[in-house]
């Protein structure tokens, strides 16, 4: 019996890996195909765009391992259904449940590689990747709007204009409220870089406004002490669902500070959580397609309809994230509905084919 569950989980973490190796290697083609539109831009030539999409593999890596778990184990269980071997192995004495209990644990392997991957090493690539380009390229980190990116860093609105690879803020204008919303001072600084503790500010001019008069100051240096911190520009560089849950929890965290809203933030940091589990999900809902007959259908058939049933399932990860803003749900929900639907489907499925 130790032979027979060693070979399902070797036939079956083989397929995963030929299909992660294929589903990888075409997302990097499109990436390539894409950065290829900026060469000659500063000097972002050929080897630095290929080092870009080497970064950004292991992202692409946290995104089809669900999907691969599920098209590989199809493959794998069609390829033994096809050759009888899941016939053998059911009249040598194991049941759906105990094949299904071996290629969970192949499953929950896979879970904790995504884990580790979008956990410690996605976030940490994805920001080299995107300082790289943009170093490259002689651009800035991010715009939000014309005037730059805004935050609110407790009674104080901070506008800035640049945000250099390196976290460095570039023309910086700092707007401080008193408790009854009135303007107090405004600060304007050339550049600012953290230390370790605060802001360092040069070339920072200071306007003092009152009741009756208003008064300038000029500083070379000065010291600016913020709830901002260069992790919390990760946003600009990392997308959400690619940030460590750490830098979610605490951008979340800052945001709730500062009363604002942090519906997408939550809904991110608890898909960070859930998707790893959706390996786990995939090998219920491939399962099934195992001990369907020969005339349901051969490999490349199965094959296509795990195909779908990945597709389907990232659809429904973006959709429900978009519902759960729009509606207001709470964000565990939002998070966890399409692996919860795509379980309950994984176990009606297993209980139909258990009764024929």
């Amino acid at each position: 019996m130790k032979i027979i569950k060693s070979y399902l989980s070797k036939e079956t973490t083989h397929s995963i890996l030929l299909v992660m190796a294929g589903l990888l290697a075409m997302f990097s083609f499109f990436d390539l195909l894409q950065e290829l539109d900026s060469i000659g831009k500063g000097s972002y030539g050929i080897g630095k765009i290929i080092l870009f999409v080497l970064l950004s593999s292991p992202g692409h890596i946290y995104e089809v391992v669900p999907v691969a778990v599920l098209i590989g184990t199809m493959y794998s269980l069609a390829t033994m259904a096809r050759n009888s071997e899941l016939v053998i192995m059911r009249v040598s004495g194991m049941s759906i449940l105990k094949i299904g209990s071996s290629l969970i644990k192949v499953g929950l392997i896979f879970a904790l590689i995504t884990f580790i991957v979008g956990e410690l090493v996605t976030p940490y690539s994805e920001k080299i990747a995107q300082r790289l380009r943009i170093k490259a390229t002689d651009s800035v980190i991010a715009q939000d709007f014309r005037s730059g990116f805004w935050v609110k860093d407790g009674n104080s609105f901070v506008n800035v204009e640049e945000v250099l690879p390196d976290a460095e803020l570039v023309n910086i204008h700092i707007y401080k409220f008193n408790d009854n919303f009135e303007l107090q001072t405004i600060n304007n600084a050339k550049s600012g870089k953290f230390n370790g503790e605060s802001w360092d500010l040069k070339s920072v001019r200071q306007t003092d406004l009152s009741a009756t008069q208003v008064k300038s100051k000029s500083f070379e240096f000065t010291n600016w002490q913020s709830l901002i911190r260069p992790e919390l520009l990760n946003i600009l560089l990392v997308v959400p669902e690619k940030m460590s849950a750490w830098n979610l929890y605490s951008y979340i965290n800052h945001l709730s500070k500062n009363k604002q809203k942090t519906s997408r933030y939550e809904i991110a940091l608890w898909a960070k959580i859930i998707y790893p589990i959706a390996c786990a999900v995939m090998i219920l809902i491939a399962l099934p397609f195992g001990f369907l007959q020969q005339r349901a259908g051969g490999v490349g058939a199965k094959i296509f309809a795990g195909i779908i049933l990945g597709i389907l399932y990232q659809v429904m990860n973006r959709v429900f994230v978009h519902l759960g803003l729009l509606n207001d749900w709470s964000a565990f929900t939002s998070a966890m509905m399409p692996t919860f639907l795509f379980m309950i489907g994984g176990v009606c499925m297993l209980v139909w084919v258990e009764s024929q």
